[in-house]
């Protein structure tokens, strides 16, 4: 593909992806405010709906990318994408047929959740095949800023949104948003990942997957690492806006705006990656990012009166930054160091494990936030978070300074097409 075609398709694979993102911070508001305002959850209700948006990781997080392998990477994208249209757009009709409940809006992040998993894993291994190697760390760099943007600006759209019209009607802007994205797919090259001439069982390949990631020396403890990150995360996908709402008695506007904050984080984040990696090195880089998370984590929830509110903005800008910092450096060795026609699988074993964490961390942080209140549990996980930057000291990235200091020819690569 000419590099003048390379950019066309990944500026419309981008504007796909962005429409989408700010439709989903929007309904990341909406869809909370909705089980709080109009169906008044509890804080278990909260966190069990915090959990199937991402449960879909432990189901299928290590089949996907065994089915993504074997599917136009394409399709799987616009599919996803219609799936969670009319998932998101059943709730605004439920709602106004009356019939309504948190069970329907429990099923209705399931549904997304299983789309999400196809989606991300599709979209993660096709942006390879549509952006020079040389590129992909700021391509990379480029899709996290888009996402912060997104999330400092959607949540507000969606606090004013919930003010003007209301939860449930606000969904109808999420789902819109899935339609575009999908339309604008649609007009990209078809692309496959190649397959062998004779494809082994596919327990064989998720094996394959497991053991490649599991086995390697740098993937191996970063994955861990980001599996403590999102079991926090997790915990305050389902805590935050409780916390916000009920303990601290803050206003939908006031919500969606702290909400949004963390996106400044990661809109900085995502900005300085390269610069910190280039300065200091990848691998030193995560381990920073790791303690950063941390302090951000307890700042979140330290606040009391109306400094609450300004040490909740700022702990999440703290956090958000180490987040996005780690994000982006680890999305974009994997995408380098892993052999082609193992990448989706590679994909999808560190997103069954690192994403698997945010529903049993949102379930977990339910169950504890009921005896406990929300402020505590949110400092008991941050707490948990010690172990993000702890598993990266006590590896062979402790000794690196980048992460392509590693060599990788040690590694058994399996032999995909004779199935071994």
């Amino acid at each position: 593909m000419h590099v003048d075609d390379r950019a066309a398709v990944f500026w419309r694979w981008w504007t796909a992806g962005t429409t989408s993102m700010v439709g989903s911070a929007v309904g990341a508001v909406a869809l909370p405010l909705t089980a709080l305002t109009v169906l008044d959850a509890s804080a278990f209700q909260m966190g069990l709906i915090a959990a199937a948006s991402y449960v879909a990781w432990i189901v299928i997080g290590l089949p996907a990318g065994v089915i993504v392998q074997r599917l136009p990477l394409r399709g799987a994208q616009v599919g996803a994408d219609l799936a969670r249209a009319v998932a998101v757009a059943s709730i605004p009709l439920t709602w106004w047929w009356g019939h309504l409940t948190v069970t329907h809006l429990v099923v209705t992040a399931l549904v997304v959740s299983f789309a999400n998993v196809l989606f991300d894993v599709a979209n993660a291994t096709f942006l390879p095949s549509i952006v020079e190697r040389e590129r992909l760390q700021s391509r990379n760099s480029l899709t996290s800023a888009t996402h912060a943007a997104t999330l400092l600006s959607g949540p507000s759209l969606g606090g004013l949104a919930v003010q003007a019209l209301g939860a449930v009607p606000t969904l109808l802007v999420d789902s819109a948003s899935y339609l575009v994205s999908a339309a604008l797919l649609r007009t990209l090259p078809t692309s496959r990942v190649p397959a062998p001439d004779r494809w082994p069982p596919v327990g064989e390949l998720i094996h394959q997957g497991w053991r490649y990631v599991t086995h390697h020396r740098v993937m191996g403890p970063s994955m861990w690492a980001a599996t403590a990150m999102n079991l926090v995360c997790g915990a305050q996908f389902a805590l935050h806006p409780l916390y916000l709402v009920r303990d601290l008695h803050a206003p939908a506007g006031l919500v969606g705006v702290l909400l949004a904050v963390e996106g400044v984080g990661a809109l900085v984040g995502a900005a300085l990656t390269t610069r910190i990696t280039n300065r200091i090195g990848t691998a030193r880089a995560l381990v920073a990012a790791g303690f950063t998370t941390v302090a951000g984590a307890f700042l979140i929830p330290s606040g009391t009166g109306s400094s609450a509110y300004a040490a909740f903005a700022a702990g999440s800008i703290v956090f958000s930054l180490g987040t996005v910092v780690l994000s982006v450096t680890t999305r974009t060795y994997r995408q380098i160091a892993s052999p082609p026609d193992l990448l989706s699988r590679v994909m999808a074993t560190v997103r069954f494990v690192s994403w698997g964490a945010i529903p049993v961390g949102g379930l977990v942080a339910g169950i504890l936030a009921g005896p406990l209140g929300a402020r505590t549990t949110l400092l008991v996980f941050a707490a948990t978070l010690v172990c993000a930057p702890l598993v990266l000291l006590l590896s062979p990235v402790r000794q690196m300074r980048d992460l392509t200091d590693h060599d990788p020819r040690p590694d058994r690569r399996p032999n995909v097409a004779a199935g071994r």
